[in-house]
């Protein structure tokens, strides 16, 4: 496993000394995040790589550790791969996720092993204080980012992992010197074989890890920026099963803008607007075709390829049949699991209000850039100049 301490580097040396007339030019509120990142993240990842170490030492059986039948959800941002992320997740019986603690708080195997000693006895002998305590510390924290539900607690995107090498697609909204980085957005026709194999071999040692640690048999993940890696997954995980989630572009397209905004802006203070317009829409178009053309070239039982519309008007339907397609033990509990989803879907308000025309977009135009996506699904090329998000399933 091998940290990209260059790219590391030219971000740090952009930050400070050459980030003007970039969205992440040196404001004060930019400068308060730097300071508060690089007195953190150095040393927590000297911590994480530590226990990566005593893995080795401590628990080297997770390196042969099976990964059977592990379920991969793609599509574009804001397809509904969350949804059914955190749907499946629920069924504890069949599926493990890494969670955004997982992620960035305990990714070794050895730090689970403590966490899960430390919740043991904050069970036996204090009540589940401690549970408690950080379950307020949750809400009161990552509870209140309003465009996507995030909790130490519920599942995330594995594409975070990667900040642990520094070297994939989510660095960018931290630090959006987009003419720094390899093209992630493009991974398997971009990148060269040696740094593909790279990343995903230390993307499957952490699934080992996770898999080894919490002694579950099936994982499953969404990560939308697997999409453009969809070639290098099927080489690493032979075994995987592989949903691909399609959206009426007219939908996806400003909700996936004013998505990235809202989250490079986190961390940057640029100049009023929607910005990295066509960035995202060369992603978008190269994240509908590539894994379209890549699972109509492999036609296999291990595939599928999903509407979005299909997904929330039948769910109990869609995924009872998939889960007999792809092999998975059937779940009498569906419904209920399906009902608590939906429930904590429709809870959730977003409040983000935006429209083609702030965006510079215009829907004949997007109907134009996606002209076989809509053929190819039906879409409809209804006109809806206003989107709000407030129970949007994402």
């Amino acid at each position: 496993m091998k940290y990209n301490f260059r790219l590391f580097w030219r971000t740090f040396y952009r930050s400070f000394f050459d980030s003007k007339n970039t969205p992440a030019r040196l404001t004060q509120k930019r400068l308060f995040f730097l300071i508060i990142f690089y007195a953190i993240w150095p040393l927590g990842a000297l911590m994480h790589w530590c226990f990566f170490a005593l893995d080795d030492l401590l628990f080297p059986a997770y390196k042969n550790h099976p990964i059977e039948k592990p379920l991969f959800i793609l599509g574009n941002l804001r397809s509904g791969s969350t949804f059914l992320h955190r749907l499946l997740s629920r069924d504890t019986e069949t599926f493990t996720s890494l969670t955004t603690w997982d992620i960035y708080l305990t990714p070794s195997v050895t730090q689970k092993k403590i966490t899960q000693f430390v919740a043991r006895l904050d069970t036996k002998y204090f009540n589940r204080a401690l549970h408690k305590a950080l379950y307020k510390f949750d809400a009161a924290t990552l509870g209140k980012i309003k465009i996507h539900p995030i909790s130490f607690f519920q599942p995330e995107e594995d594409e975070n992992i990667h900040l642990h090498i520094w070297d994939g697609y989510f660095v960018t909204f931290l630090f959006p010197f987009m003419d720094e980085y390899p093209n992630y957005q493009h991974f398997d026709e971009a990148l060269s074989p040696a740094h593909k194999k790279r990343i995903m071999t230390f993307y499957r040692s952490m699934i080992q890890r996770h898999m080894y640690a919490t002694g579950k048999k099936y994982f499953v993940a969404k990560n939308p920026a697997f999409s453009a890696k969809i070639e290098t997954l099927a080489e690493f995980f032979p075994e995987a099963r592989i949903i691909y989630l399609a959206r009426n572009p007219l939908d996806m397209l400003p909700s996936t803008i004013s998505w990235i905004n809202y989250a490079r802006r986190q961390f940057t203070d640029p100049e009023p607007g929607f910005l990295y317009i066509d960035e995202i829409l060369d992603m978008t178009q190269f994240w509908y075709r590539h894994p379209l053309r890549y699972l109509d070239a492999h036609p296999s039982p291990r595939h599928l390829i999903m509407k979005y519309d299909d997904l929330i008007q039948r769910p109990e339907t869609v995924i009872r049949a998939f889960y007999e397609q792809f092999g998975y033990p059937d779940k009498p509990g569906l419904p209920v699991i399906i009902d608590q989803a939906v429930k904590e879907t429709l809870s959730f308000n977003s409040d983000h209000i935006y429209s083609y025309e702030e965006m510079g977009l215009s829907r004949e135009q997007i109907i134009k850039l996606y002209a076989d996506v809509f053929e190819r699904f039906e879409f409809e090329t209804r006109e809806e100049p206003v989107l709000r998000e407030k129970v949007e399933v994402r």
